[in-house]
């Protein structure tokens, strides 16, 4: 299984970034985490960020064919973006969304979820954890 994990803006600047809301570790943190917990399921894992949009939606689109499931973080882009919620929609891949914080607990705008309505599954609130908590769900649903 190849599960291509995407994150969206501002997501290259953690450890920098509010780290009161999304804690001290930097992104090479972030992608080590996610590596070593896919060698340990014994999946392949590509990570991509990118702060521009289009780029968020060409990405996608090249993983028809390429990638078995999509792990996203389109981070600001969640609240925003119809052009990613038509390209995970296009593609039409096993795709989980992931947020470091909860967005449900944050400002009322967070609470939309575009991204989430092409995703069959989300896991939020538990940091770098909700990122492997999306790859243990995709590893038990299509592999086991």
């Amino acid at each position: 299984m190849r599960i291509l994990v995407i994150n969206g803006p501002n997501l290259n600047m953690l450890g920098i970034r509010e780290p009161e809301l999304y804690g001290k570790k930097d992104y090479a943190a972030l992608c080590a985490a996610i590596e070593a917990h896919a060698r340990r399921l014994g999946v392949e894992v590509g990570i991509f960020q990118s702060n521009c949009e289009g780029e968020i939606v060409t990405r996608i689109q090249q993983a028809l064919g390429r990638e078995d499931a999509v792990v996203i973080n389109a981070a600001a882009y969640t609240h925003t973006s119809i052009a990613i919620l038509d390209a995970l929609k296009a593609i039409a891949l096993p795709t989980v969304e992931v947020h470091l914080t909860d967005p449900m607990l944050r400002e009322e705008f967070r609470h939309i979820s575009y991204t989430g309505m092409a995703c069959e599954a989300r896991f939020a609130g538990a940091g770098f954890e909700s990122y492997l908590k999306a790859l243990d769900y995709l590893h038990e649903k299509y592999l086991k």
